[in-house]
C-alpha cells in the first residue's frame, strides 16, 4: 500500500509557476493559480481564446512553441496539462531532475504533487484528496462540504485574521486563548455574520475579547422541520441542528429529521396533540427561556414552517421581551410539500388562480381572544384552492359548512396523510363524501386537506408513493 500524501498549503504569491498546455484544462489550472497570486507562465504552441485574452492583457506570460526544459528555469511549481502523454511525462521527468514539484493532470503516478478538490471560504480553505485513486469521489465530498460550510465562515476567518494580534496580546497563554475561541465560536458572532450583520459581529467580538470569563450567551433558533422528509430541510436548518445544545421539538417532527441533530444534544418533546396536551404553550415558552438563560443554544424545532400556523410569532415575542437572541430558519410548510408530493398543483391556470391557507384551530376565548368563525362565504368561492391545516375530527363540519355557503358538493378534495414520508397516503373524492372517505380509510394526523378543482389532478400527476385511494370497499375487493 502506498504511503499517504502529506497535505500542505503552498504560498505562491508572486512566485513563478509554469503551466504546460493551452487548452481548457490549462485554463482552469491557470485561473486557480492566479487566484493564489502566482506569476503564471503558460507554454504551448497555441493558446485557446480565454488564455490568449489573458496573455494580451498581461495577466500571464506566453511561452510559444513546444515544451523545452528551459521553460522550468526559475519555476517553483509546474502543471502539465496537455493532451499528449509523452509531453506530460517529459515535463514530469524534467521537474523531478530539477527537484521541482510537478502535477500532471489526471496522472497520479507521474505527479509529485496532487492538486486537491477545494472548498474555498476566503482565508478558510478545505482541501480533499484521494491520493489520485478516486478523484470523482474527492469532488463528490467537496460538493457535500460546499453545502455544509456556510459562506460566512470566510468572513469569520477574515475577522479573526485581522484581530489575531489583539487576541494573542489579550490571551498570551495558549490555554486561555483556546477557551476564548471556544466561547467565541459558540457565541453569537458566527450567527451575526451569517445574517450579514457585520458591524454587530465586530462589536460583539470586541465585547467578548475584553469581557471577563462569564456564563455563556444563550440563544434560540426557531427552525422549520418541514413535513417529514429530511431531504426537504434547508442547509441552514441542518447547520443549526448540528450546533444546538437543546432541541425542543414538536410531536410530529419525524424521526428521520431528529436523527440529524447533534448526537449529544438534549431532546425534549413539547408537541401538543388534540385532547392530550403534553405541554402548554406557556410551558414551551418557559423551557425556551430556561435553557437560553443557562447559556444553551436552543432550537425550537417545528413541523412545517414556524410562521405558518406554528405560533412562531408568539414565541418570538416572548424571546424579544426577555432579551434573548433569536433567529428564524424557514421550513417548507405542509401545504406546499404535501401538495407537491401528491402531484396536486395548488394553482393552475385552468382551475385555480389563488390559494388560501386555512386552519380550523383558532384562539379560544380563555386564551384571551374570540374563537370566532371563519369567513365561510369567502372560503366557498369557486376557482380557488383551500389548503386546510386541521384535525381530522373536524372534516364533516368543514365540508358541510362549505357546501352550505355555496361550494359545489362535487368539488374534488385530496387528503394527504403523512405527506412526504415513506408511509404517505392520498385519499381523493368529492366534497360531499369527505368525512365518509376519511372514516373508511381511518385517516390519522398529520394530514392536510386540499379542496378545489386542482385536487382532481392527483390521480394523473401522482409521482410519489402509491396512487390515490378512493372507495375503501373497492380497494379491499381489489386487494
Amino acid at each position: 500500500m502506498a504511503s499517504p500524501l502529506f497535505p500542505v498549503f503552498a504560498d505562491l504569491r508572486d512566485r513563478e509557476v509554469l503551466v504546460v498546455g493551452g487548452g481548457t484544462v490549462a485554463l482552469r489550472k491557470t485561473i486557480a493559480l492566479r487566484e493564489a497570486g502566482a506569476a503564471v507562465r503558460v507554454g504551448a504552441p497555441v493558446l485557446n481564446a480565454e488564455l490568449s485574452a489573458m496573455a494580451s492583457r498581461g495577466e500571464i506570460h506566453h511561452l510559444p512553441g513546444h515544451f523545452a526544459p528551459h521553460w522550468l528555469d526559475g519555476a517553483w511549481f509546474v502543471v502539465a496539462a496537455t493532451d499528449d502523454d509523452a509531453v506530460n511525462r517529459a515535463v514530469a521527468d524534467e521537474g523531478q531532475a530539477r527537484r521541482i514539484w510537478v502535477n500532471v493532470v489526471d496522472d497520479a503516478r507521474a505527479s509529485s504533487v496532487q492538486i486537491p478538490a477545494r472548498v474555498d471560504r476566503g482565508p478558510l480553505q478545505v482541501a480533499i484528496s484521494s491520493g489520485g485513486a478516486a478523484p470523482m469521489l474527492a469532488r463528490h465530498v467537496r460538493e457535500m462540504l460546499e453545502t455544509a460550510l456556510d459562506a460566512s465562515l470566510g468572513q469569520l476567518a477574515e475577522l479573526l485574521g485581522r484581530e489575531r494580534g489583539r487576541i494573542r496580546a489579550r490571551f498570551p497563554q495558549l490555554g486561555a486563548r483556546r477557551k476564548f475561541f471556544e466561547r467565541l465560536l459558540r457565541g453569537p458572532v458566527p450567527a451575526l455574520l451569517c445574517r450579514r450583520q457585520h458591524l454587530a459581529a465586530e462589536r460583539e467580538f470586541i465585547a467578548q475579547l475584553h469581557a471577563e470569563t462569564s456564563a455563556p450567551h444563550g440563544s434560540v433558533a426557531l427552525v422549520g422541520a418541514g413535513p417529514g422528509d429530511p431531504g426537504l430541510l434547508t442547509l441552514r436548518a441542518l447547520r443549526v441542528l448540528n450546533e444546538a445544545d437543546v432541541i425542543l421539538h414538536d410531536r410530529l417532527v419525524s424521526d428521520e429529521v431528529l436523527q440529524l441533530v447533534r448526537r449529544d444534544a438534549q431532546r425534549i418533546e413539547v408537541g401538543k396533540q388534540a385532547g392530550n396536551h403534553h405541554a402548554t404553550q406557556a410551558q414551551i415558552h418557559a423551557l425556551m427561556l430556561e435553557h437560553a438563560r443557562a447559556g444553551k443554544r436552543v432550537v425550537r424545532l417545528k413541523g412545517g414552517d414556524p410562521f405558518v400556523f406554528g405560533r412562531g410569532g408568539e414565541e418570538l415575542e416572548v424571546l424579544r421581551a426577555a432579551g434573548i437572541d433569536f433567529e428564524v430558519v424557514p421550513g417548507i410548510t405542509a401545504a406546499l410539500a404535501c401538495a407537491a408530493y401528491a402531484g396536486v398543483p395548488l394553482t393552475h391556470r385552468d382551475h385555480a388562480q389563488s390559494v388560501r391557507f386555512v386552519t380550523a384551530h383558532h384562539k379560544e376565548p380563555h386564551d384571551g381572544g374570540d374563537a370566532g368563525e371563519p369567513d365561510w362565504r369567502a372560503l366557498a368561492l369557486e376557482r380557488q384552492t383551500l389548503a386546510v391545516y386541521m384535525g381530522v375530527a373536524g372534516l364533516e363540519r368543514f365540508s358541510t359548512r362549505l357546501i352550505e355557503h355555496g361550494r359545489a358538493a362535487s368539488t374534488p378534495f385530496a387528503i394527504v396523510e403523512n405527506g412526504s414520508r415513506a408511509n404517505q397516503r392520498v385519499i381523493v373524492g368529492a366534497l360531499s363524501e369527505l368525512a365518509q372517505r376519511a372514516r373508511e380509510h381511518d385517516v390519522q394526523s398529520p394530514a392536510l386537506l386540499i379542496v378545489g378543482e386542482v385536487a382532481s389532478l392527483a390521480g394523473s400527476l401522482h409521482w410519489y408513493g402509491a396512487p390515490p385511494l378512493r372507495d375503501a370497499s373497492a380497494v379491499a375487493e381489489a386487494a
